[in-house]
Parts: structure tokens; C-alpha cells; sequence
């Protein structure tokens, strides 16, 4: 079945400095899979420490993020094997459904 993998994390990396950098600081707060298909799928609740992110999927996917989102073939597109970042605060969710 094909799925969304959603890694949630609080804070960037940093460099011996104390500078930030561009990096995912872990481990992350929780890890969530979501089976996508033909019909909007959401994640639970993020926690109320994420701040960001990580979305890896397997398939071609719509995505979208809100208290109670619902994913359509016109929101956010995501192909196959893709991965990406995405600032959040925490509580919301993301929803997915199949893309083409």
C-alpha cells in the first residue's frame, strides 16, 4: 500500500558555535506512517513541541496541513520518492490522497 512517512522535529541543527544550521536536529519528537489512496487520509495531531517536518513518500501524493485538513488533486503535489520539509506548528495535520 502506499504511504506517507511524516518525521516530526523541533529545532534545526547546530554547529559547535551555537550557530543554526540547515540541518534536521534529532532524534525527532515522532514518527508517523499514512496509508494514501483515493480518498483524503489524515495524519494524527502533531506534537506540541514540532516545529518542522520531514515527508518522505513512495507514491505520487496531494498534501495538506491544517487542524482537520482534507487533501484534493489540487493541493500541494508531491511525486513519487520525493522528499521534503515543512515548517508546522504544533496540533495541526497533514492529510494526503493519491496523486497522479
Amino acid at each position: 500500500m502506499a504511504k506517507i512517512y511524516i518525521t516530526e522535529l523541533a529545532n534545526k541543527g547546530a554547529a559547535e558555535s551555537g550557530a543554526g544550521i540547515e540541518v534536521a536536529a534529532v532524534p525527532p519528537l515522532a514518527e508517523q506512517t499514512v496509508s494514501v489512496a483515493g480518498a483524503s487520509a489524515q495524519s494524527a495531531a502533531f506534537n506540541a513541541s514540532t516545529r518542522f517536518v520531514r515527508i518522505a513518500t513512495d507514491t505520487p501524493v496531494n498534501l495538506a496541513f491544517g487542524a482537520n485538513p482534507t487533501a484534493t488533486v489540487s493541493t500541494l503535489y508531491m511525486p513519487s520518492g520525493s522528499v521534503e520539509y515543512f515548517a508546522v506548528t504544533g496540533g495541526m495535520k497533514v492529510a494526503a490522497i493519491q496523486g497522479t
